[in-house]
């Protein structure tokens, strides 16, 4: 008898998660998942086989929940907060267990502490147990931009010299693995994404850009590991660029998720921001 194969699914906040689970249902496999505290949204358990929250500092559970499914592969994606990680509660509010204790102290030992050093260790502490995680693109390629302009509205002149200046920075800024993005307008960079991620990031650059007309340049990191932490645009981050006065999105080409495409083009079009895939 062929027993169906099964999928682990480690979920954060955002609509990547619910991609994710659609796309691998849909290649006839079992989705287990484990939530991670609050931050995975309402209705990603009807969307999967098995839901189960779990602490978020506590590997040793996720790996537990799992592995009562015989889950090996597993991907990992949606949004943590990671500004509470950094608060000086931390270990009392999120009360860490001993595999979490020997990431930081043990795997991250003498190494620097910027997420994709964490991930990474993490990755190979979850290897430990019998959890391999597994590109987070495999079941949802179809969302990666295309290369070009997306939408109907054009990029100006002026736009497309704030692409050429910019681009190049935010490549290296993913070479330093601060962040992701960066806003520019008239060849001068307002805004850069570090901890606080690209959401609170454009409200930065509203804020200091009033009169509006900025673009939003998004980029993979060098050696991007894409099984955490892949650059994703949706529908609420054209309601805030829109809120925030910016007028264009760069993001690379084949590297960026595009989650809900039809719906995220279609609505930069409304607001007569473009989309370009560089």
């Amino acid at each position: 008898m062929n027993e169906q194969k099964t999928l682990g699914l480690i979920a954060g906040g955002g609509r990547l998660p619910f991609l994710v689970a659609m796309g691998a249902k849909a290649n006839g496999l079992k989705v287990v998942c484990v939530g991670l505290g609050d931050n995975p949204e309402e209705g990603l358990s009807q969307c999967v086989d098995v839901f189960k929250t779990v602490p978020l500092a506590r590997p040793g559970s996720w790996i537990r929940a799992l592995r009562k499914y015989n889950v090996t592969d597993t991907i990992m994606v949606g949004k943590v907060q990671k500004a509470k990680l950094y608060t000086p509660q931390r270990i009392l509010r999120y009360l860490p267990d001993w595999r979490a204790l020997r990431v930081y102290y043990w795997r991250l030992k003498k190494r620097d502490k910027r997420d994709d050093t964490i991930l990474g260790a993490l990755a190979d502490e979850l290897a430990s147990g019998g959890i391999i995680l597994k590109d987070s693109t495999k079941y949802c390629k179809e969302y990666l931009a295309g290369k070009g302009v997306l939408t109907s509205t054009q990029p100006g002149s002026s736009v497309k010299e704030d692409i050429e200046f910019g681009w190049q920075l935010v490549k290296k800024l993913g070479e330093l693995d601060i962040g992701q993005a960066i806003a520019v307008k008239e060849r001068a960079v307002i805004a850069v994404e570090a901890i606080e991620g690209t959401a609170q990031m454009i409200i930065r650059a509203g804020q200091y850009c009033e009169k509006g007309g900025w673009t939003l340049l998004k980029a993979e990191k060098l050696a991007q590991d894409n099984r955490f932490d892949v650059p994703c645009i949706g529908p609420d981050t054209i309601r805030s660029l829109a809120e925030n006065n910016g007028k264009c999105i760069v993001v690379e080409a084949g590297k960026t998720l595009i989650l809900d495409k039809p719906e995220t083009i279609e609505l930069a079009n409304s607001f007569g921001i473009a989309i370009l895939g560089h």
